[in-house]
Formats: structure tokens, sequence, C-alpha cells
């Protein structure tokens, strides 16, 4: 049974910093891309961050670019989204996908399995 654990989230004021984990079980971790999506409350799911199975190569949206860090250790099977300098707007619950291919995907659908989600909730 494929597991994905999201934890980390929680209430910060702004400017503070979050790490979030999730712990991927019952999958080759290290064969999979892996990635990180958000949703705000009335607002469609929307992509944050992928790495590659290798972590040769990232993406981010352009609203996280130089404050988040995504980040895995294949080892562990575990992947990380270090959040600094956090905004209000960045408040939402907080995804972890895996799809079953090396490479990244910004698409949603492309993703095959996902946790349930962690809250971050950024306050003024």
């Amino acid at each position: 049974q494929v597991q994905l654990v999201e934890s980390g989230g929680g209430l910060v004021q702004a400017g503070g910093s979050l790490r979030l984990s999730c712990a991927a079980s019952g999958l080759t971790f290290s064969s999979n891309a892996m990635g990180w999506f958000r949703q705000a409350p009335g607002k469609e799911r929307e992509f944050v961050a992928a790495i590659t199975w290798k972590g040769n190569s990232i993406a981010y949206a352009d609203s996280v670019k130089g404050r988040f860090t995504i980040s895995r250790d294949n080892a562990k099977n575990t992947l990380w989204l270090q959040m600094n300098s956090l905004k209000p707007e960045d408040t939402a619950v907080y995804y972890c996908t895996s799809r079953l291919y090396g490479s990244i995907s910004l698409r949603e659908t492309d993703y095959d399995y996902w946790g349930q989600g962690t809250q971050v909730t950024v306050s003024s």
C-alpha cells in the first residue's frame, strides 16, 4: 500500500519558516519524481515544487522561488520542503505527491499518489 504522510505544518507568523516532511512507503522512492502542491480554501490546487528521482533537476513555482527549497533523501524515503520568508498568501493545505516516473511534471494529473495534506497557516 503506497502511503505518503506529510508532517511539519502549523501556524507561523509572516517572515517565519517551516519545514515540511513527507515520509513515503510502499513505493520505490528512489525511482519516483516527487513534488509539492498546495490548495487554499476556495482555490484550485497549484504546483509548488518538484524534484527528479536523482535530484538533478528541480522546478519551483514563480511565487515561491528564492523562498522555498525542495530536497529528498532516497535512503530515508523522505521528501522535504523548506519554507522561508513565509507570507500570508502561502496559507494552504500542502500535499506531497509522487509519480511513477523519474522525470518531473508541473501538472497535477501527472502524479499518481498523494498524501493527506498538512495545513500551513501564516499570520500577519
